[in-house]
């Protein structure tokens, strides 16, 4: 078939879960409304919490206040497109609209896993270089690394978009997804050149993914190789106990989006109502935990929030 050479379509439609019965939307909209009040609560809590006790400024808790603000940032860039598609039948998003979407969806994504990068970096320094960690992981220091993540990422995946934009959208405009990515749209490309343009995508995400993973299986192969070699009086499961909920929240990150990202790659088929709820899972599940991880899992979080309520205990019965 001849395709023309320049772009004629004005909107997408999202299809969201292609096997899903109408008789579920409803069902399957509150739960989505649910999800993103999780997020969206659940890491405002972190935010504000981090700000308001001065316990927690700290160069660990300001790495988790950046993660916790890209969570909310992605679940709101995310969700409330798709709940609308549920709940309201609006299944049209504009042209525009659309590559505005991936490249937040995308951003975000790859601004998360360097600040994962980050976060291992600074449990890897506090093991294995503890008297150097109060000169080399400051607020100042911190703050900038984080800062730099998120700039760079963003100038970086606004390449990803424009190239993206280069190809012409010619015949098909139904994404099979449940908000507008990468894959997803050039799919729909009506050129040659979508290969190049995949390819480039291709290696933009592994790099974004797997040199962060890289450091980051090391420095915790080498925490709790440090870990088990310490004394019992020097407590080495706490130790291990500060890194688990961290290493589970990266598999939860890096696994299943290595998985999609390779079989797209390597033409593997499966079944696509499957990979959407893959990618729904590694896109929501983890900001939706970390704000529990942090609560139940951090030390110091846990001792602010018994203080705060003791505290506040104590006040009302003074009263």
């Amino acid at each position: 078939m001849k395709h023309t050479n320049f772009t004629n379509i004005k909107d997408f439609v999202i299809t969201g879960f292609p096997g899903l019965l109408p008789e579920y939307y409803g069902i399957v909209s509150v739960v989505l409304l649910l999800v993103f009040l999780v997020i969206v609560f659940g890491n405002a809590f972190i935010l504000i919490f981090i700000i308001c006790e001065r316990t927690l400024h700290k160069p660990s808790y300001l790495i988790f206040f950046y993660l916790a603000m890209g969570d909310i940032l992605f679940g709101t860039v995310t969700l409330p497109r798709i709940i609308a598609r549920y709940w309201w039948d609006d299944v049209i998003t504009s042209f525009g609209a659309c590559f505005t979407q991936m490249y937040f969806v995308h951003s975000l994504g790859a601004s998360q896993s360097a600040i994962l990068f980050i976060m291992a970096l600074d449990r890897f320094i506090a093991i294995w270089l503890l008297y150097r960690y109060p000169v080399l992981f400051t607020n100042k220091t911190t703050a900038i690394s984080c800062g730099l993540c998120w700039t760079v990422t963003f100038i970086r995946m606004m390449g990803l978009v424009l190239h993206a934009l280069t190809l012409p959208y010619c015949d098909h405009n139904v994404i099979k997804q449940c908000y507008c990515d990468h894959i997803s749209i050039t799919k729909l490309a009506c050129s040659d050149e979508v290969i190049y343009v995949k390819y480039v995508a291709f290696s933009n995400s592994m790099f974004s993914l797997m040199v962060p993973l890289s450091f980051i299986i090391l420095s915790y192969f080498s925490i709790i190789i440090a870990a088990l070699k310490m004394s019992r009086t020097q407590k080495h499961h706490k130790v291990l106990s500060t890194c688990a909920p961290q290493l589970f929240i990266t598999c939860l990150y890096y696994v299943p989006r290595c998985f999609v990202y390779l079989t797209d790659h390597l033409g593997f088929k499966y079944s696509l109502d499957g990979c959407i709820i893959l990618t729904m899972t590694y896109s929501l599940i983890p900001a939706a935990v970390n704000p529990v991880i942090y609560c139940f899992k951090t030390k110091d979080i846990k001792e602010a929030l018994v203080k705060r309520y003791k505290n506040k205990k104590i006040s009302i019965a003074l009263n």
